[in-house]
């Protein structure tokens, strides 16, 4: 989000155990610091409204496919990376031939609610049950200066429901089996 809020990204750094961080100067903060939690609980609602559909879940992984391509040029050195997404990518294309790709929209389910839900426990343990000077919601708190960053943390929390919910409705809506023919 920072590349598209025209920031310059210093670093990344990926930690197994704190998630990660983004060093830039730049940009729209008040885009960038949310779009951790609110991007992946939006592309997992995304996911969610996709897998109630056979169709939508085909390109749904499709989409995941490219992701995973990405991710292969970025780790192109670490074995364990290039394992992981050839077992996931196995298991993808698995199930887009098994009993009609029934399989592949319950995958493509779960991994939309596990997005979700991990945003909705991310949130509540970075920025509502402790507060981490370091934290998005601490900077976002003084960036805005109105409101502490657990009430950031809530209010992000209310928005990543807010997806999930709606991934889960605009899934029962958009692709809505009619009554059987007659």
């Amino acid at each position: 989000m920072g590349v598209l809020t025209c920031a310059h990204i210093h670093s990344i750094e990926l930690d197994p155990d704190e998630g990660g961080a983004t060093r830039m100067s730049g940009g729209v903060p008040w885009i960038t610091l949310p779009a951790g939690y609110l991007g992946s609980s939006l592309i997992g609602a995304a996911l969610i409204a996709c897998g109630f559909d056979t169709n939508a879940s085909k390109i749904a992984t499709l989409c995941l496919a490219a992701f995973f391509l990405f991710t292969l040029w970025w780790a192109r050195r670490n074995w364990l990376t290039w394992i992981l997404i050839l077992g996931m990518s196995g298991l993808i294309i698995l199930f887009w031939f098994v009993a009609n790709s029934v399989a592949l929209r319950f995958f493509v389910l779960f991994i939309g609610v596990m997005s979700c839900m991990y945003v909705l426990w991310d949130v509540i343990d970075d920025t509502i049950a402790r507060k981490v000077n370091g934290s998005d919601a601490y900077a976002f708190s003084e960036i805005c200066g109105c409101c502490p960053s657990q009430v950031w943390g809530v209010i992000w929390l209310l928005i990543a429901f807010g997806f999930f919910a709606g991934g889960i409705l605009v899934g029962l809506v958009a692709f809505k089996v009619g009554p059987p023919k007659k």
